[in-house]
Parts: structure tokens; sequence; C-alpha cells
């Protein structure tokens, strides 16, 4: 039996520990960075919490003989990717990142392309005036100082302060429907979404409302990975899949 360890609590993370954990001759390992108060949690074995830098980490998949990592985090979890790309480095463990792709923009769409949440607010008093937030809760200080602008925050998780001065905060998780987003920016009269890059299909509905709205999107694009082109990479977890397999640990 050969062991898998899992990073990210991603959609993706919990279809591909899903996957094997019906593998008899598979032990899984999905780790959850403890930020969600009440994470969805995936099959197999669970590890919540950090593990001390890459030297943890790297000690981690020594002492627990891991066979290979799957680093499924989000696409802005850069720190443990960078974690990940050392201890496994140093631990000699085979390392696969699985990318999803990032929002396609189509005909119809207005979007500002960003580097930052700070570039982003900078855009705000140009762009719009009762904003859509949906950049999570980490990093909203970076919005705190945007006094002519209402905010509707929308996250999983209460967030910590600095907030903007004028917010209404929205607790929900998705997946979202086309439905309930033109409802929402309907509702409170917004006229500017601000997101992250992060693709997947869960949270696509927001997009098809602005381009129906025609509101502007303020993107912030992904930070870059570590290891770059060195790291492989795939973006589904049927690829996922095929690559353990051909480095025999699924």
């Amino acid at each position: 039996m050969r062991s898998v360890l899992v990073l990210g609590g991603t959609a993706e993370a919990r279809e591909l520990a899903a996957a094997l954990d019906g593998d008899p001759q598979t032990r899984v390992i999905s780790t959850l960075a403890g930020r969600v108060v009440k994470p969805r949690l995936p099959a197999g074995e669970v590890r919540i919490g950090g593990f001390g830098g890459p030297d943890g980490l790297a000690t981690y998949l020594q002492d627990e003989q891991i066979g290979a990592v799957v680093d499924a985090t989000h696409p802005f979890a850069e720190r443990m990717s960078a974690s990940a790309h050392t201890a496994c480095e140093r631990a000699g463990v085979p390392l696969l990142r699985v990318e999803r792709p990032p929002f396609a923009q189509a005909a119809g769409d207005d979007w500002r392309r960003v580097c930052s949440l700070q570039e982003a607010a900078r855009l705000i008093p140009a762009t719009g005036r009762r904003v859509f937030l949906t950049t999570g809760r980490q990093g909203l200080g970076a919005f705190a100082g945007v006094d002519d602008a209402f905010f509707l925050v929308r996250c999983v998780d209460p967030p910590q302060p600095p907030l903007p001065r004028d917010h209404e905060l929205l607790l929900r998780r998705g997946p979202f429907t086309l439905e309930g987003e033109l409802k929402l920016i309907d509702r409170h009269r917004l006229d500017v979404l601000i997101t992250k890059d992060s693709g997947g299909e869960q949270t696509q509905a927001k997009l098809v409302a602005a381009r129906i709205r025609t509101m502007p999107v303020i993107v912030v694009a992904r930070p870059p990975r570590a290891g770059g082109p060195t790291i492989p990479a795939v973006a589904t977890v049927g690829e996922a899949l095929a690559w353990l397999r051909r480095h025999d640990a699924g």
C-alpha cells in the first residue's frame, strides 16, 4: 500500500480523495489549513492545521512514508504551495499540482485585470460605487480606506477587521446559481464586481450575472506558483489519477 497526501480543501481535492479512498491499495490523507470553521471534510484520513513550514512538512512526509503529494489547494494559496514545493524536494517525494483553469472572458464581459487587492481598491472610484466583493475573507483590509463606496462582502466565515466602512456582510458557501446572483445584484443595486481569478464552475454564475447586468468586473490575477513549470500540473482529477498511477502511488 502506498500513501498519498492531498493538500487543500477545494472541490477538486475532495473529488480526488473520494476516488483514492475507494482503492484498497491506497491510503489517502487530506490536509486542510483550518481557516474555515466548518469545512467540508473529504473521504479518507483528514489532518487539519499547518505543518510548521517546509521543514515540518518534509519531516511529516518521511515519517508517514508518503509516496506522492498532490497540491490541490486554492489557486491563491501560495504559501502552502511554496511549502509543498520545498518539502517535496527535500524529502524526495514526487509532487503534482492540480491547477483548475482560470476564468475565461466571454463576449460582452467588461473586465479590468489587476495584480493585487490593493490595485483593485484603487480602481473602485472610477468603476463603481456599489461593490460586490467576493475575494474571500483574507485581505479585506485593502478596501478599508475606500470611503465613498458601499461593499456587499460575501465569504464563508466572518472576516477579521479592518473592513470597509460602509459594508454589509453576507456569509454564504457556494455553489451559487445565476438566478440567485442576479437577484442579489438587483436587490443591492450593485454596479461593480471584484473577484479573484480562482476559476472553477462553482463561482462562474456571478460572472455571467455581471455580463447580463453589464457590470464591470475587476479580476485579481493569480500569484505565481513556487517551482513554476518545473512542477507537473494537470487540470482535472482524472488526469491526477493517471499521474498517480504512473508514479505507482494510486
